[in-house]
This record gives C-alpha cells, sequence and structure tokens, in this order.
C-alpha cells in the first residue's frame, strides 16, 4: 500500500509532465472506485492544470474551476503516456494532455478514488485531518498537547490522521524504534522530552523514505510496466525474529490496532 513518501514521489513524478497542461478530455472506464467517479470531475476539460499538490496521501490536480482529488488506495498508481497506449484491464481514468500524452489511473483492487472539489471549497475528505509531519506545525509542543491524558497506545495515536497525517504503519514502526519508545506505551504517559525526539524521527524516517524514492522519478513516464514503490532501508518492520540491529536481541511482533506492530523489548522502553 503506498504510504506518504510513495504518494510525495508520485508528485514529483508526474508534477513535471502535467504543470501548465490544458485537459482535453477525461475518460473514465470504471465510474466505481472506492467511492463513484462524480459527473462534476469533468469541469476539469478545457482547464490548465496550474499545480500539483498533496495532502496527507491525496493528490490534487489544481485549475482555476477547481481541483480534481486523487486517493491512490491499496493498489493504485499513476503514469504519464503517450495517448496511443491501449489501456489495460485496471487502467481506470485516463486524464488526456494538450500535450498528446495521457495521465494514466491503474487500480486493480479499485480502492482509490478520483473526486472534485470546486474552487473556493474543501472537500469533505481533507476537511479533518492533522498537522503535515514534515511541516513546522507538527512541533513537539504541539505534539505534547495532543497526548496529554491519552491513554491510546503511542503507536495508534501517531498513526491517527486526525494527530498527524501519513505515519503510516511501517513509519511508525520504524520511527518509535529510533525513538526508542514502546508502541504499546500509553500516549499521555511519553514524557515530553521523549515526545520531542519521536517528532523529530518521524520527520527523519519520513524524509529520508522520500529521498530513497526519489530515484524512482523516471518510471512515471514508461510505457513499459508500472512504477513500483521504492526498496525501503527498514531497521525493524517485517524483521519480527531477525536480531535488533542496535542490541541483537530478537525483535518482537504484537498485533496494535489490527496493525502488524515489530519492536525490541531491549531498546524501547
Amino acid at each position: 500500500m503506498p504510504e506518504l513518501p510513495e504518494v510525495e514521489v508520485s508528485r514529483m513524478g508526474i508534477a513535471p509532465h502535467v504543470t501548465g497542461q490544458r485537459v482535453t478530455d477525461i475518460v473514465i472506464r470504471n465510474p466505481q472506485l472506492r467511492w463513484p467517479v462524480p459527473e462534476a470531475i469533468r469541469q476539469i476539460v478545457g482547464q490548465e492544470i496550474r499545480r500539483v499538490s498533496r495532502r496527507a496521501k491525496y493528490l490534487m490536480l489544481e485549475t482555476d474551476a477547481g481541483y480534481a482529488i486523487v486517493h491512490l488506495g491499496m493498489s493504485g498508481s499513476l503514469r504519464v503516456l503517450p495517448a496511443g497506449i491501449p489501456p489495460e484491464k485496471h487502467d481506470h481514468v485516463d486524464l488526456c494532455l494538450a500535450s498528446g500524452e495521457v495521465l494514466r489511473y491503474n487500480d486493480p483492487r479499485r480502492f482509490g478514488a478520483w473526486l472534485w472539489q470546486d474552487k473556493g471549497g474543501e472537500h469533505p475528505v481533507l476537511a479533518k485531518l492533522g498537522p503535515e509531519p514534515l511541516s513546522e506545525a507538527f512541533c513537539a509542543q504541539y505534539l505534547q498537547e495532543k497526548a496529554r491524558g491519552k491513554r491510546t497506545a503511542i503507536k495508534q495515536f501517531i498513526m491517527d490522521n486526525h494527530v498527524v497525517v501519513g505515519v503510516g504503519n511501517i513509519y511508525a514502526n520504524e520511527s518509535l524504534f529510533s525513538a526508542g519508545i514502546h508502541p504499546k506505551r500509553e500516549a499521555g504517559k511519553v514524557s515530553a522530552k521523549r515526545l520531542a525526539v519521536l517528532v523529530a524521527e518521524i520527520k527523519a524516517v519520513l524524509a529520508f523514505a522520500i529521498e530513497q524514492g526519489g530515484t524512482t522519478l523516471k518510471d512515471f513516464k514508461n510505457a513499459d510496466g508500472k512504477p513500483g514503490y521504492f526498496a525501503q532501508e527498514l531497521q525493524v518492520y517485517g524483521k519480527a525474529g531477525q536480531p535488533c540491529p542496535r542490541c541483537d536481541k530478537l525483535l518482537s511482533e504484537v498485533k496494535i490496532g489490527q496493525r502488524t506492530t515489530v519492536y525490541c523489548s531491549d531498546c524501547q522502553k
């Protein structure tokens, strides 16, 4: 499943090819994704894409009339292709550009979305999201205030999009390991000093993942295959039963909020 770094890399990959381009048509082969593709999205035809932005794991194709919102779901991907390339089975949406290329959306599981928001409004899917993890708004003081009195496990707490967006399962595991915090510890019982360390580690882990993903940008304009999500340099995620990279004790695995959680019982307290 694409996490925030993969979505940001998708934004970086498609932006040079679609920004400044006029949309000549939108082809919707399957109107039923996670939610029905709204008819209003056809307002994008004739518009110039002014900017490609990201909020959490949503991509926005911004125009003077409003913006299309794209979510990659569990298995979605975007590719810029020549218009003559025939669509494949799971190619559900094409955004046709004046350049003669198309922005093609592929999604085998159809858990993604294409939505529309008229200019001047905010779509409900974006309305109650917490701050971006790499922004100045996500700081130690903010997290301390949000965590005060909370009995939720710290891992579930930082994965809550109302608290901070984009800290998915992989990056919650990695950040908590780097910060030395046990994933089951109650958020309200983590000291201010340790929460400050956690904020710094979340930022560092996500920034590094985005930097790693930059090497895949060439894949966003390639007719052969689909852009794979980049290889991660992970310390603990997916490595239960292997030696801890710090102390060599075997890493433990537990379910927290139905999500696989890997940690070191010696290094994380």
